[in-house]
């Protein structure tokens, strides 16, 4: 139930007379009708259940006290089109949105200042735009709603803008809407408003909402090489009635069938899983401009985007591995594993050193305020250079970091002239430069921020400790034991690549020293993170529990397939749990039933000692596998069913 309410109150709009605060039945559009009427007819047809006209803030608290789900605000001097309001409806950025313009502020309204989306101050004096006057609360943060609107008091600012003030005030995570293409103005008079409605009725509203399906930002090759006809795309697939999550199905289909061509080898087979991979690639970009499109977003659609992608992807490393391996290269396997490794990692640190920039636009200014040191310098730049946008400083500076676009682009282009091989090795050389050049300046930055973000969130669930580590003592650094972790896993990889190279087998205490290093960054768990560079924990434990398991698998000569298998099930498990914490959503259900990676590390050694390492690698993969599925069923299926019949979920 979504309850839309307009403030008649509003200094800002004094010329325009609004009738006394009643319940409405929304009219149509008529000009010089009432803009407290206008915009309750155009709540509604933008999706709110309810709509209400409030006389002051004490009304508006009220209302808002009997509220269930979403509350719709807006002052009543606001001229826009009717998809303005159900963008910010239907926003997917967060519970509570703000519609932010760019026109400069008028007397009565509010200036902010966003970073990263979010609006970290109100009333800002260095203000990146003017609150547009309408913004979506959710559930979470309708105590801190009422109580603004009943605190607000009087003062310059209209009545809306001192609710959005007390809002943030508060502490409510509050996330920017920009306007683009369409039209939305705060009017203080019958000329304003006019010069408004002109500006409207100029702009062909579906036409700029296809254009607005497109991201702004994008990577270069999907700037160029996709978004340029996409829309085309996006346009049929709404006309005949294809959702997003249909939309990613048929490209996971084109990217399955890819690395099987991959696989088979042959010029023809080659360069036709280009064509498919390009093309999976494309759909890849038209499932999420559709959702926008249509306004489709879910929770749902939004998980199953993310786990797709990175299966999508591994999938393609697989086929790649096989190809170079039927064409003669013995270490065709190796190298798919050592892409699908190096890309996990890199996008474990991406999504931490996200959430530290998050958490840094959120605090003072004056906490990061060092402009005079090299963390505030190199932010500076990339501010200058983000800024600039179209330049060529712009391009390198989005393409050097390879994303996901540019990485698939090169898969095509080197698996149909060159073959699976050269992809790979292309893939890897590529992504270690990428993960050098950011993760280096990633580290000085977050060294400038000093923001303990791993504080703000529950460690051991990101960490994917489980049981085992919560029962070992608790030591202090988590960092450098995340790391000492790492370089024994590392160490037991290369002892048993030597080993099995040289036709030996691997000592026993080699795997059993690499445990115990494994363990000793388990002891970190319960430990503060907050040091600067504490958000490369995650990314480490990852790295060091692939490195671990694909060293159990060579030391016990596990086939290659097998070890690539285990593996991937364990990126999709982790990638569950990043997309939760990007969806500040809670574990999944039976997240504790995954062991965790020293319970999973644990096994591998018990079995590798006893000589069945390939049992316990297919064994524990193939449990995990069903534990997965069973979650997701539960998370998406089960649980939500159970809470629309009245039966409330597990916490």
């Amino acid at each position: 139930m979504t309850l839309a309410i307009v403030l008649a109150a509003e200094p800002a709009a004094g010329h325009l007379t609004e009738p006394p605060a009643h319940p409405v039945e929304p009219a149509g559009r008529v000009n010089g009708e009432p803009l407290t009427e206008r915009l309750a007819a155009q709540w509604r047809r933008a999706g709110a259940d309810d709509v209400r006209i409030a006389a002051d803030l004490t009304e508006l608290a009220d209302l808002v006290a009997g509220a269930t789900g979403p509350v719709l605000v807006s002052g009543a001097d606001l001229v826009a089109h009717t998809a303005v309001l159900k963008h910010l409806v239907t926003s997917p950025v967060g519970p509570t949105v703000a519609l932010v313009l760019t026109d400069p502020p008028a007397a009565g309204q509010a200036t902010v200042r966003e970073e990263r989306g979010q609006v970290v101050e109100v009333g800002a004096a260095d203000a990146s735009g003017v609150f547009g006057g309408a913004l979506r609360v959710g559930a979470a943060d309708l105590p801190a709603l009422a109580d603004a609107a009943r605190r607000a008091g009087g003062g310059p600012l209209g009545a809306v803008d001192r609710l959005v003030a007390g809002l943030a005030a508060r502490g409510a995570l509050i996330f920017a809407h920009r306007v683009r293409l369409l039209v939305a103005h705060r009017v203080g008079d019958e000329a304003q408003r006019a010069a408004a409605e002109s500006a409207v009725a100029a702009v062909d509203e579906d036409r700029a909402e296809l254009k607005l399906s497109v991201k702004e930002r994008d990577d270069f090759f999907t700037t160029f090489f996709v978004s340029t006809w996409s829309p085309y795309v996006t346009k049929a697939a709404a006309r005949v009635g294809i959702g997003p999550t249909g939309v990613t199905m048929i490209s996971v289909a084109f990217a399955v069938a890819a690395a099987v061509l991959f696989g088979t080898g042959g010029r023809p087979a080659l360069v036709a899983g280009a064509v498919l991979l390009y093309l999976g690639f494309v759909l890849d970009c038209v499932d999420g401009q559709l959702a926008r499109y249509t306004r489709h977003f879910s929770a749902w659609g939004g998980w199953l985007d993310t786990m797709a992608d990175r299966f999508k992807e591994y999938v393609v490393y697989a086929g790649l591995g096989f190809g170079a391996t039927h064409a003669g290269f013995r270490y065709g396997w190796a190298l798919a594993l050592a892409a699908m490794t190096l890309q996990t990692v890199r996008h474990m640190t991406d999504t931490w050193y996200g959430a530290l920039h998050d958490e840094a636009a959120r605090r003072p200014k004056v906490v990061t305020a060092d402009a005079g040191g090299i963390g505030g310098k190199l932010n500076a730049a990339s501010t200058r250079v983000q800024a600039d946008t179209g330049s060529v400083s712009y391009w390198l500076k989005r393409t050097v970091v390879f994303p996901i676009g540019e990485r698939w682009a090169l898969i095509a282009i080197a698996a149909a002239l060159f073959g699976p091989l050269v992809a790979l090795v292309a893939v890897l050389v590529w992504g270690t430069l990428a993960f050098a050049y950011t993760g280096g300046l990633r580290t000085l930055r977050a060294r400038w921020m000093r923001v303990p973000v791993l504080t703000t969130v529950d460690a051991g669930l990101h960490r994917d400790d489980g049981l085992l580590a919560r029962t070992l003592p608790t030591a202090r650094r988590p960092l450098l034991l995340a790391v000492l972790g790492a370089l024994g896993a590392a160490g037991t990889l290369v002892w048993a690549l030597l080993a099995v190279h040289g036709g030996g087998d691997l000592p026993v205490w080699v795997p059993v020293l690499a445990l115990v290093l494994l363990l000793g960054a388990a002891q970190g768990s319960r430990s503060p993170h907050d040091g600067s560079l504490d958000w490369l924990v995650p990314a480490a434990l990852r790295a060091a529990e692939y490195l671990f398991a694909i060293a159990v698998g060579v030391a016990g000569r596990a086939p290659a397939w097998l070890i690539f298998g285990y593996v991937l099930v364990l990126t999709l498990l982790h990638y569950d749990l990043t997309a939760r914490l990007e969806k500040r959503q809670s574990a999944p259900p039976l997240h504790a039933a995954t062991l965790g990676w020293p319970g999973r590390s644990l096994l591998l050694t018990i079995g590798l000692i006893a000589g069945y390492a390939s049992i316990a690698l297919a064994t524990l993969g193939a449990y995990l596998v069903v534990v997965f599925v069973a979650s997701v069923v539960l998370a998406w299926v089960v649980l939500p069913a159970r809470a629309r019949g009245g039966v409330r979920s597990p916490g």
